[in-house]
């Protein structure tokens, strides 16, 4: 990713926007075809004589023009021909941006692999589900992390459609008519580049692309930050149940040996932040003065290379974390014990409806007994069998199946399948 947005490529880029320009010319017979072959043969730049020129010119593009013009000769007159920067700018971004998302994808499978591979391993793994940090009922660690599966590939879904709508160049000079070059020479550059040409353009590709962009990498960092601080508190030493991967010779705390933190997910998480102060300076940069100002140009410098080379170490680094995770089934257990079986509670309350009970007394028993059982007054089946209204429905075969797990985990074969996750 790195090398995407280097200036390395950038300058390629640049470079060979110039020269299919020219050669499309050529083609149409509005330059000399030899003029064209001369300027592919002896184009080059460097970047630090790029830079020093511009120290002079204060102009990117100038610079690089000057520079590249001095190793082409006289048929360098030809380069730029009708031209704008921005046209060479943009087109750029459409490139870099279309090969970010190539790589980001990529990132992302890394991602669903494993949480895949922890899905079908822990399949069955019973745990408590929680609402508002509270027990709730019971779930599987297999359908958490299939639940990953399945919104990672909405990860995916966006960016490549994201794809699609960023890969869209522009050749249509300093305020987008196209007064001084055929659109030909536009549409040939953008097939070459893999790029469809913008129908209509100002000076500058419309920044409503490069916004929602953006924001698709929050969305995506959102993503990894809600997993992230997920297995953070999973971590927490009350509960426990997953661990970040501990190395051998690791250190925790430069006070207290005893520390085994979650860093990563830690990390991921501050990071996520980031990009998400990126998205809010990408909509800014939607409203330009008339057919173009340039206040969107300097943010973009750090906003787009960034926020993709941050995302791609971003899920590296989270589908690493998935792999490494520590599961702890017996702790997962013991947290589900605590509650005294109170995770019951609707299924009691269902049984009874059932049964011919009015809902809202149906309700009223069973709360009775799990208030019993959360003040510490014994289990929950027992503060059940302990209620009339209860005792007299529900016989003690109904009431011990109404407490039991396999309820709660008849359907996850069919969310497997669902979604493609069969052993």
């Amino acid at each position: 990713m790195c090398a995407v947005w280097s200036d390395q490529r950038k300058y390629e880029i640049w470079l060979e926007i110039e020269m299919l320009a020219c050669e499309a010319m050529a083609r149409l017979g509005q330059i000399p075809e030899a003029d064209a072959r001369a300027i592919r043969e002896r184009a080059r730049f460097s970047i630090p004589e790029i830079l020093e020129i511009e120290k002079r010119t204060n102009h990117d593009v100038i610079a690089f023009l000057e520079n590249v013009a001095a190793s082409v000769g006289p048929e360098a007159r030809w380069m730029h021909q009708g031209l704008t920067s921005s046209d060479v700018l943009d087109t750029t971004l459409a490139v870099q941006m279309a090969a970010s998302c190539d790589l980001l994808v990529a990132g992302v499978d890394e991602v669903r692999a494993a949480a895949a591979e922890q899905a079908r391993a822990h399949k069955l793994t019973p745990m408590m589900g929680r609402s508002h940090g509270i027990h709730a009922e019971p779930v599987t660690f297999g359908l958490k992390m299939a639940l990953m599966h399945d919104e990672f590939g909405r990860v995916r879904e966006r960016l490549i459609q994201m794809r699609e709508r960023v890969a869209v160049g522009k050749l249509s000079g300093a305020v987008g008519t196209r007064a001084h070059l055929d659109p030909r020479v536009e549409e040939e550059v953008c097939r070459s580049l893999g790029l469809r040409p913008a129908v209509l353009s100002t000076q500058i590709v419309q920044r409503d692309r490069h916004a929602e962009f953006v924001t698709v990498l929050a969305l995506a960092a959102s993503s990894v930050d809600r997993w992230a601080t997920e297995f953070r508190h999973l971590q927490r030493t009350e509960v426990c149940e997953v661990e970040e991967f501990f190395a051998k010779g690791q250190k925790g705390s430069s006070a207290m040996p005893h520390k085994r933190n979650p860093i990563t997910g830690e990390r991921l998480s501050g990071l996520a932040r980031v990009i998400r102060g990126y998205a809010v300076t990408a909509m800014e940069n939607v409203a330009l003065w008339h057919e173009r100002d340039i206040s969107h140009s300097s943010a973009e410098r750090i906003i787009l290379p960034d926020g993709c080379i941050l995302l791609d170490y971003m899920l590296t680094l989270l589908a690493k974390l998935v792999r490494g995770l520590q599961v702890h089934p017996e702790n997962m257990r013991a947290n589900m014990d605590k509650s005294r079986g109170l995770f019951a509670s609707q299924a009691v309350l269902l049984k009874l409806t059932e049964k011919g009970l009015e809902r809202q007394a149906a309700y009223e028993a069973v709360q009775r007994a799990a208030l019993k059982t959360w003040d510490g007054g014994g289990t929950f089946l027992d503060n059940l069998a302990a209620e009339p209204a209860i005792r007299e429905a529900l016989t003690t075969a109904e009431l011990q199946d109404a407490c039991g797990l396999e309820r709660h985990f008849r359907h996850v074969d069919k969310v497997f399948r669902d979604l493609g996750l069969e052993s």
